[in-house]
Formats: C-alpha cells, structure tokens, sequence
C-alpha cells in the first residue's frame, strides 16, 4: 500500500492507495483506490509558538463525488505532483477510510464526521 496526496492541475488535492499503471513498458496512468478529496479550513501557523492558535480542520469526502467509484485511473499528465501526506493526514486517511487502527492520537485532527463514531475501545 502507499499512501499518497496527489495535487492536479485544477488545485485538487486528493489522498488515496496509489499505484501506477504501465501499458507495455509505459506509464501511462495513476491507480487511485479509495481517493478521498481533501480540504483544509482554518488557519495554521508554521513557525507558531502557541498550538493553541492552529485552528484546522481537515475533513475527506469521497472523490470522483456522486460517484459509487472506489478506483479510479488518472492520466499522468493530470497531476503535478505526488507526495507523501504528513503523518496527521495519512493517519486520519489511514483509520478512517482504510478502517486502519495504528494509535489513538487524534488529538491535533478534526474533522467534519465525529472520530469517537468509527473507534471501538
């Protein structure tokens, strides 16, 4: 499995099991299994002394939208770039879409679905 965050030519940012499609010896387009588009509210302070002025939230929806699609192929010269999500963001993918269980800390994380609906302790 390798998690990744993809950024498109049209801004989109969608994270999802990524593996790569050769048609012969070419590569010829991204296999994305369970992409989910992610978007980023709030502000957050890189260089910020007080966590307690980061205020983001994260939430994933499932992408294409309107679709019942979980793989889907996307030609290479559709993405500018892919790279690896931070560990917040791969964790939260991870557990919530993947049904991953790795560790509880959810702490800096919130979303726009309840955490404590998805978690049995």
């Amino acid at each position: 499995m390798t998690v990744k965050l993809a950024i498109f030519k049209s801004n989109e940012r969608i994270i999802s099991d990524i593996k790569e499609g050769f048609f012969e010896e070419n590569l010829v387009c991204y296999i994305f299994e369970k992409p989910c588009s992610v978007s980023v509210t709030g502000r957050y302070q890189v260089m910020g002394e007080d966590d307690s002025k980061n205020n983001v939230s994260i939430s994933l929806k499932p992408w294409p939208s309107l679709s019942n699609q979980s793989v889907v192929e996307i030609p290479t010269d559709w993405i500018v770039t892919l790279v690896e999500p931070n560990e917040q963001l791969k964790e939260l993918y991870e557990t919530q879409v993947l049904g991953i269980k790795e560790d509880e800390s959810n702490e800096s994380i919130s979303t726009d679905e309840q955490l404590d609906s998805n978690q049995s302790d």
